[in-house]
């Protein structure tokens, strides 16, 4: 895969339901960032018309809504979800195979500029204590990695994992498989509510393609002095 640039790294994260304060962001960020990622609560909030506000301030969209459905249903919000000309779409690797397969057909539809389809594996907020509360099979690298195998035999393009689990995918997969990271927090940031979490220069060491940053960058005092002092780590490990 070639590398790729320090800023088209950095996907930033902005979830919040307040639609002037993502214009502001978007805004603020353009050109510094790779693109901008919207989830289940800007979406709901805004919908379709949200999205393409953000994208018109000069950004692509990662967008994260993480369907998990029947292969039908999944294949028609690809579809839909399409027309507003995202970058890379989220679906969850548990949703099996034939979800997946249905997943990349539909994304295939749009031909050369078609959408990238990562599957989502374990969650960043989870641990093993987790996995096995709700009935799955640990630990959790092991299930990261079974549902990685199952996304690329599906055809799909990439992975969500987080940081601890890059060097054994991209190991095991090879370096065309796509591997989007978040739980990713400069050392001047906190923790949050994620549990596996890394630099970012560690994470792109060990293989990551696209790191999902968000309050490290849009909490910030200075978002753009945020993320250009992200790309410069990135930087400092790609050289």
């Amino acid at each position: 895969m070639t590398e790729i640039s320090p800023i088209d790294c950095i996907f930033c994260a902005v979830d919040t339901q307040k639609l002037d304060d993502a214009l502001m962001l978007a805004d603020l960020l353009a050109g510094e960032v790779g693109a901008i990622k919207l989830g289940k609560e800007f979406f709901t909030a805004h919908g379709p018309d949200g999205v393409k506000r953000v994208a018109d301030c000069g950004h692509k969209i990662f967008l994260d809504l993480k369907f998990h459905d029947i292969p039908n249903t999944v294949a028609g919000g690809i579809r839909a979800a399409m027309r507003l000309n995202c970058a890379v779409m989220t679906v969850h690797a548990s949703g099996g195979p034939a979800m997946l397969e249905a997943a990349r057909d539909a994304a295939a539809e749009a031909g050369p500029k078609r959408p990238k389809i990562v599957a989502v594996t374990v969650l960043t907020s989870l641990d093993d204590d987790d996995l096995a509360a709700i009935g799955q099979q640990g630990p959790t690298a092991e299930q990261v990695l079974r549902l990685a195998r199952l996304t690329e035999a599906s055809g799909v393009d990439g992975v969500v994992c987080s940081p601890h689990e890059v060097a054994l995918l991209r190991r095991e997969l090879g370096e065309d498989f796509a591997l989007v990271v978040p739980g990713v927090r400069p050392h001047w940031a906190g923790a949050d509510d994620q549990k596996r979490i890394m630099t970012p220069g560690e994470a792109v060491a060990a293989g990551a393609n696209h790191l999902v940053i968000g309050r490290p960058i849009t909490k910030s005092s200075d978002p753009v002095a945020a993320a250009r002092r992200i790309a410069e780590e990135i930087a400092e490990v790609q050289a």
